[in-house]
């Protein structure tokens, strides 16, 4: 079983026979304990084209000191990793692997490097005897196992922040060792050391096709045509869905919204700026997101329901609840949680999931650019915009014009839709026109959320009538669901009321 640790930590190059310097003086610190040298032996593993490396993510197999086993560091910010750790054993744990498949796709997994490291390890403790960091002192032999030949070593200090302890402790300690003249490490792991040392990114084996990295940083020439600020939004979007993946995979909280706003603005921009890229290439994939979208939405959905019926039942007086409202919802949420995460790893373990993926890679590598893609941005992306917010207009009208009920419950809904796409399509065009599209994507986020919110009163009365009919045939009082839709229908007829004078502020701003 895996379990995740958080690591902040910082490293220093030293001088090869270089020794700790005093920390003592470190302000807070009271002690400094030695706690010995660990003999630590690691084989690092990667496909033949180091797709890992190219994500700073590194995998390794470790034996020696406390924690032996296999270790996974994805990276979270500068100097802080999220390692996810499983036991020990001969063969890289399924779990792990499917952490890193999005990067990794079908390629295999391989050792590339060797690193033994001997480490002279120090705590260092407050005057109360508690951890404030582990400063290691790390003798290191690196081994080229693949995609080459070649050895080096190096010395080189890590400080690890103890969990729970503030994060400015480490610039207390970063004073210290530069005034004892340790420097920052160039490398942001041993592992990106290693490769600096040996000659850089491995070279694909004999049967090691090279592929493109799954996810570049992007040209470096800034967007200049409208097929550049295209491309550019593209490629983000892409690089978040694979960023996100083994997030979404561990459950971390938000990840799997994260990952299907990003597929909706892929699929998005995908239909708005049909001009520029080609629909015949993009359509399928646009259906694939739609798909992937609505397999993320599955969980997702359900999560914000039901923190919303949690949030309105605790607003209720106690004179309100009748029955066991709290436990069948908590009931009715788990086990539809449950089913769904289980799918969605399904979905994500999937040649078609992968697929798609390799289909965005490859558009990205050769995209199937129109003539209008070679035009000035500021027209062939203002002219799309204007399209879309036109056809959100025709939409909110419509909307407007029918009396509540069902249909216009629907008109508001696919408004939403289309507001949301707006919104994408103006996030493509910021680059391109600046201000304008910057006011316009604040204007359809504005219009998104009451209209979000009326769509929420529609999917939680739904789930209400759901939760009354299995509390009515389980014997339960069913006045507290009552009572709560009423509330949902009121929370919709204020949506209705508010739309009007938002919708005429919006078009007032409109100036793209």
């Amino acid at each position: 079983m895996a379990d995740t640790k958080r690591e902040i930590e910082r490293k220093y190059e030293v001088a090869t026979g270089g020794e700790l310097p005093d920390l003592t003086a470190v302000g807070g610190v009271s002690t400094v304990v030695d706690k010995g040298i660990a003999e630590l032996d690691a084989t690092y593993y990667d496909t033949a084209d180091a797709r890992l490396a190219d994500a700073s993510l590194t995998l390794r197999r470790r034996t020696g000191g406390g924690d032996a086993g296999w270790h996974l560091k994805l990276p979270v910010a500068d100097g802080v990793r999220d390692e996810v750790r499983a036991p020990l054993s001969d063969t890289v744990p399924p779990y792990l692997s499917g952490l890193v498949r999005s990067r990794v796709r079908d390629a295999e997994l391989v050792p590339v490097f060797r690193l033994r490291s001997s480490r002279d390890v120090r705590h260092l403790v407050d005057a109360h005897g508690t951890l404030l960091a582990e400063v290691s002192l790390d003798r290191v032999h690196a081994e080229r196992l693949s995609g080459g030949t070649g050895t080096a070593d190096w010395t080189e200090i890590e400080v690890e922040l103890a969990d729970g302890q503030d994060p400015a402790f480490l610039d207390k300690v970063d004073k210290k060792l530069r005034k004892a003249g340790v420097s920052r490490s160039s490398a942001p792991s041993k592992l990106a050391r290693a490769l600096q040392e040996t000659g850089g990114r491995p070279e694909p084996t004999a049967t090691g096709k090279r592929q493109p990295p799954p996810a570049p940083a992007g040209p470096g020439q800034p967007p200049a045509t409208a097929g550049d600020h295209v491309l550019a939004y593209v490629r983000a979007q892409r690089d978040a869905i694979v960023a996100l993946d083994p997030a979404v995979r561990r459950d971390v909280y938000d990840s799997v919204h994260s990952m299907r706003v990003a597929t909706r603005r892929l699929r998005s921009t995908f239909r708005s700026f049909g001009k520029v890229l080609d629909r015949r290439v993009t359509d399928p994939m646009a259906d694939e997101l739609k798909w992937l979208a609505g397999e993320l939405g599955v969980d997702r959905d359900r999560e914000v329901l039901t923190e919303h019926l949690t949030t309105a039942m605790s607003e209720l007086p106690r004179s309100l609840i009748s029955g066991p409202v709290r436990n069948r919802l908590r009931t009715w949420s788990d086990a539809r949680h449950d089913g769904s995460r289980r799918r969605l790893i399904s979905v994500l373990d999937g040649e078609r999931y992968l697929s798609l993926l390799n289909a965005l890679d490859t558009l990205i590598a050769g995209p199937p650019l129109l003539k209008a893609a070679a035009e000035d941005p500021a027209k062939v992306i203002a002219k799309a915009v204007r399209k879309d917010f036109h056809k959100v207009a025709d939409l909110v009208g419509r909307a407007l014009d029918l009396p509540p009920g069902r249909d216009r419950d629907i008109a508001i809904h696919e408004a939403r839709k289309k507001a949301k796409r707006t919104r994408y399509a103006a996030e493509t065009a910021a680059s391109a026109l600046g201000k304008p599209a910057e006011a316009l994507v604040g204007s359809m986020k504005s219009l998104q959320t009451l209209l979000g919110d009326h769509q929420d009163s529609v999917m939680a009365r739904e789930a209400l009538l759901e939760l009354s009919a299995r509390a009515h045939a389980a014997g339960e009082s069913t006045f507290t669901y009552g009572v709560l839709y009423g509330r949902e229908e009121r929370r919709a007829a204020a949506a209705e009321a508010a739309l009007p004078q938002l919708w005429q502020t919006v078009r007032a701003e409109m100036a793209i």
